[in-house]
């Protein structure tokens, strides 16, 4: 059995937290609320010392973790009371493609994100506004350089993204076919 370290635990923490708010955001659509969700999951696996078959299984666990409470927190009495889900919606957050398909959509972007933050500076804040749907006038115009400029530095990122993001082809092509 695997156990973490106070140090492996921050390191989990630090890496995972923003994503899993995200994740539990899908579900409950109140980000205060998820932040408290993570939160309660990672007390958890700290205060009852859980451990875990090996190192991959935690992530599993974390996701699996944070889904069941979001569910829980939907089906409160205290919500139940101010939001008005339908049993179809309820029904459609508790399906395991839901589950597996934010939880793949959410890596993947984690793996975009990390792989445009190796580029340069320029490149990276260009690629992150043509992911925003900007055109390359509104980026230059954003950006206060050249159309041509934004051209060049987008062949650029894009020449160094390729082999960064290769082995990722299938699961960045299934978010924009999940998100279209």
């Amino acid at each position: 059995m695997y156990k973490l370290t106070l140090k492996e635990y921050k390191s989990l923490f630090d890496k995972l937290y923003k994503s899993l708010c995200l994740f539990a955001n899908k579900y409950i659509d109140n980000l205060e609320a998820s932040k408290d969700i993570v939160q309660d999951v990672f007390i958890k696996i700290w205060e009852d010392k859980i451990e875990f078959k090996n190192e991959n299984t935690i992530k599993s666990y974390l996701y699996t973790s944070v889904k069941n409470k979001s569910l829980d927190y939907l089906k409160s009495k205290r919500v139940k009371t101010t939001d008005h889900f339908s049993i179809g919606e309820m029904e459609k957050l508790e399906t395991e493609p839901f589950f597996l398909r934010e939880v793949v959509i959410l890596e993947t972007s984690s793996i975009i994100e990390n792989a445009i933050n190796t580029l340069p500076n320029k490149c990276a804040q260009i690629i992150k506004l043509s992911i925003k749907d900007f055109t390359n006038a509104e980026i230059a115009e954003e950006l206060g350089i050249s159309i041509n400029t934004v051209k060049a530095q987008k062949k650029i990122a894009y020449k160094k993204l390729r082999p960064l993001l290769k082995d990722y082809f299938i699961l960045i092509a299934f978010i924009f076919d999940t998100t279209n």
